[in-house]
């Protein structure tokens, strides 16, 4: 089976400042990848690298069997939530639709609208966001933005979704909702996941690997293997302590008890590079 995304020794730098390097990946379709790191590490870079916006400065990396470009109508994209101004006019529909031919411009003819149309609605749909399909944006709540944002992402059925902290803004319920929507329709539709975020707990479910990134130092595997006092502390150089309680993992660092999605107390963190 042909991987979804592939890396082969992989390296990003930025002058004499490496994020990462010998990074070989492979995430299979369907296959839900947790990218964890502090500020810096290159998580946001890894990113953007697949989504031909940045040059690897060393090895490969494939999309679909294909090597990176710009502009590939294989890759869904979820951005961080952010504030919409609330003048803006544009409808739920609208928006999601810009997933579909954001890219093209012209007239369609009445058959494509008409599949236009209803690849919208299903994308919608399995959202669950067709109740506000005919809303402003701008006075839509986070969560039923990022709801559509999803849509968005998935309505042009890419085989790769980048995530890159969906989840910010969020309050624990939406942040489970919008998680989850994410993890059920890349299942049903076989579409690889690469979820880049501070917070594990609320994608813990849905995660079959990690990628967890470190000052140039990575590790690849399961939560259960990844997400240990061991393994945390060998990235980090330094004494980190992994709890279980109940169906959470929280990481207690040298100076501060933190979740082991944001290890940023751990030690001073880098600006992260976008």
């Amino acid at each position: 089976m042909t991987a979804a995304v592939r890396l082969r020794q992989a390296r990003l730098a930025y002058g004499d400042r490496v994020l990462w390097d010998g990074l070989d990946l492979d995430v299979a379709p369907g296959e839900f990848l947790a990218v964890l790191g502090p500020n810096g590490s290159g998580k946001t870079s890894l990113l953007r690298v697949l989504l031909g916006m940045h040059p690897l400065s060393g090895g490969t990396a494939e999309v679909g069997g294909e090597p990176v470009r710009r502009g590939s109508t294989k890759i869904g994209y979820i951005p961080q939530q952010r504030a919409v101004d609330t003048s803006l006019t544009l409808r739920g529909r609208d928006l999601v639709g810009l997933g579909l031919d954001g890219h093209r411009w012209g007239p369609f003819a009445l058959r494509a609208r008409a599949a236009r149309r209803d690849r919208i609605d299903a994308a919608l749909t399995s959202v669950g966001a067709a109740g506000y399909a005919k809303a402003p944006v701008g006075l839509l709540s986070g969560g039923e933005q990022q709801r559509l944002r999803v849509a968005q992402a998935l309505v042009g059925e890419p085989a790769v979704l980048l995530c890159d902290e969906p989840l910010l803004s969020l309050d624990l319920a939406h942040q489970r909702v919008v998680s989850a929507l994410i993890g059920e329709r890349a299942r049903q539709s076989g579409a690889a996941v690469l979820f880049v975020t501070h917070e594990i707990n609320p994608v813990l479910d849905q995660v079959d690997r990690v990628l967890y990134l470190v000052d140039g130092r990575f590790r690849i595997g399961p939560p259960a293997e990844v997400m240990t006092t061991e393994t945390l502390s060998e990235l980090y150089r330094t004494r980190v302590e992994v709890l279980r309680l109940r169906d959470r993992i929280v990481v207690v660092g040298a100076e501060a008890e933190t979740t082991a999605e944001d290890c940023r107390h751990v030690r001073e963190p880098a600006e992260e590079l976008r």
